[in-house]
């Protein structure tokens, strides 16, 4: 049992009652039950992941099938983007209407009528059609699995439970790259369509798991449900102590009175969702201000930095290096993405670890000298006459080492980040802002990258995408605090702090300011 001590500190020169909350608990494993849950719901990244990876190579085959031109190639692989605009900005009211959980199926089932689209598509106007029934499919999947990951995880593995989505989009783009390898055997009229339509499968195995998880006790919350969000925190908070406090936060944050404690209680109005985009976008609060900048700004710098490009157009990227043969250029993707899942995995223990702050800076500046190491190899091949074997290699390795540092940052940070940081009112819509802001500028980025390289130089592309990173190491070293341990409840007053640099290195536990290193202040005496 935890016991209630009492003590005394002093604080600047007065005396001051402390008493702790509970006696440090022993350390325990990670809660099972809501890596269960949230593996489940990640899954539907997959279907991301796998539409970009298998694109990159599909794309070679129908080029050379419907004889389309580099323009359409790259409104073809880049418009997917465009369209989950359409999903993402359903999302927020669909999550917030039917629950997080049927989101997720609806998700699954729009992906797989998509992928039926696209694997029987008989020319580009039908492939185009398919492609955006999928987007809007994607679009749904990329803005709830974060919010349910986020809200189901207790504070002590957040950020190991919210990575997931990310890891399943890089297991996706592996699967992806490897049915490109698989089917590139068949006839060319064939083999692309197989490789767009297998992406049907996993979905009708998404829908059927998800039944099986428990609903967001946030949502159930915010639906007056009290007893079931209960029940649903006692199984994925570490303690009971914990899943009270979780609950009392929750509550707090929906407008429900301290004292209600009945299973079903009445809910205020604005807990639905009324007026949300008002107090986010027209008249935020200076911590809401801050709060949704550092979500764009993040989502943005993701993808700016050139991420998509290397992924989507490995192949291409490969043989302007100087790799001509088709198998290898498979393969070398292949490489991509193994070692791009591989760091993803190696990310996902070190999140709570070391902490958001310090890993992403590490990620993004391992990703600048990479990005820019890449464009000097490129260039120098792009000058040469002459076959250079070790700038071909030094191409393959900052590939695979800026994939590396990506996934070991920048990738899984973005979506645990943004997804921990907005208020419960307000995080549904806000999390479908920087889903939005990502997939733009994912979708400018991969419909130009062909146009870019050939203006400037494949190099050149490449240094620009670097200079890119650059700033974003600025803006996340400015503007980015740690939120390492802390509650979700907790994010709008540590984004009202102006010095949050200097309270988030003392305050190292993550705890707000009312819960310090696991005490309560209870006021000054004598």
């Amino acid at each position: 049992m935890a016991t209630v001590k009492e003590g005394s500190s002093v604080v600047h020169g007065e005396a001051q009652k402390v008493v702790t909350e509970f006696d440090a608990p022993k350390k325990k494993g990670r809660n099972k039950y809501a890596i269960a849950c949230t593996i489940l719901a990640s899954m539907t990244s997959i279907l991301l992941g796998y539409d970009i990876g298998v694109m990159s190579g599909a794309a070679i085959y129908i080029q050379k099938d419907l004889k389309i031109t580099d323009i359409e190639v790259e409104i073809l692989v880049g418009i997917l983007n465009l369209y989950c605009l359409f999903g993402s900005a359903a999302a927020g009211r669909t999550s917030d209407w039917v629950g997080r959980r049927y989101t997720i199926v609806l998700a699954s089932v729009i992906f797989f009528l998509g992928a039926l689209l696209m694997g029987f598509a008989t020319n580009y106007a039908f492939l185009m059609v398919g492609r955006f029934v999928a987007g809007i499919g994607v679009g749904y999947a990329l803005m709830i699995a974060p919010v349910y990951a986020a809200e189901v995880s207790p504070a002590s593995s957040r950020g190991f439970i919210t990575s997931f989505p990310e890891v399943f989009i890089n297991a996706g783009i592996l699967l992806g790259y490897i049915s490109n390898y698989a089917f590139s055997k068949l006839p060319t009229n064939l083999g692309w369509r197989f490789m767009l339509g297998i992406g049907a499968v996993p979905s009708v195995f998404l829908a059927l798991v998800v039944i099986a998880m428990p609903e967001s006790p946030r949502w159930l919350v915010m639906q007056g449900q009290l007893g079931l969000a209960k029940r649903v925190l006692d199984k994925t908070s570490d303690s009971k102590e914990e899943s009270q406090l979780r609950l009392a936060d929750i509550k707090a944050a929906a407008g429900i009175p301290e004292e209600c404690t009945d299973d079903v209680v009445a809910v205020p109005k604005r807990s639905h969702g009324e007026g949300v985009w008002r107090e986010l976008l027209i008249f935020p609060t200076p911590s809401v201000r801050r709060i949704l900048i550092a979500a764009v700004g993040i989502h943005f710098f993701q993808q700016a930095s050139g991420i998509d490009a290397v992924v989507l157009y490995s192949p291409r990227i490969f043989e302007k290096a100087g790799i001509k043969n088709e198998d290898h250029k498979l393969l070398a993707t292949v490489a991509v993405g193994f070692v791009k899942t591989c760091f993803i995995l190696v990310a996902t223990f070190l999140l709570d670890r070391i902490g958001r702050r310090t890993l992403l800076l590490t990620s993004v500046a391992g990703m600048i000298f990479s990005l820019a190491t890449l464009g000097m190899a490129l260039t120098v091949i792009d000058h040469s006459d002459t076959k250079l074997i070790w700038a071909v290699a030094l191409c393959l390795c900052t590939v695979l080492s800026y994939v590396a540092f990506f996934s070991i940052g920048m990738g899984p940070i973005t979506w645990v980040y943004s997804s921990e940081i907005f208020p419960l009112r307000l995080r549904a819509q806000g999390c479908s802002i920087g889903v939005g802001v990502n997939r733009v500028t994912s979708g400018v980025l991969s419909m130009t990258f062909i146009s870019l390289y050939k203006a400037i130089t494949i190099g050149g592309a490449f240094f620009l995408y670097s200079g890119i990173a650059l700033v974003g190491w600025i803006f996340f070293y400015t503007w980015l605090p740690e939120t390492q341990g802390r509650t979700l409840e907790d994010m709008e007053i540590l984004f009202t702090h102006s010095n949050w640099k200097k309270s988030s290195t003392n305050d190292t536990s993550g705890n707000s300011n009312d819960h310090i290193n696991g005490q309560i202040q209870l006021g000054t005496s004598g």
